[in-house]
């Protein structure tokens, strides 16, 4: 299983969880970042953290450890 954070730009994953312990789930889940939505990194910071991407037709900026919590 892979995690957010891994991706490349233009690379795309369907969620399948969210870490549990994970401090920033509930926000995740409140920004539409839910199991089985499609993710789509559209770019990312020079050493990547942040990250943008592409969910529901919204772009997004997450920090790379909000990223890690994410595995497709």
């Amino acid at each position: 299983m892979n995690t957010l954070d891994k991706l490349n730009i233009g690379d795309k994953m369907k969620v399948k969880s969210i870490q549990k312990d994970s401090p920033v789930k509930r926000k995740l889940l409140d920004m539409g970042i839910t199991p089985g939505v499609e993710i789509a990194v559209t770019g990312k910071a020079p050493f990547g953290d942040p990250l943008e991407i592409l969910v529901r037709g919204y772009k997004l900026t997450l920090r790379k450890n909000e990223a890690m919590v994410i595995k497709g």
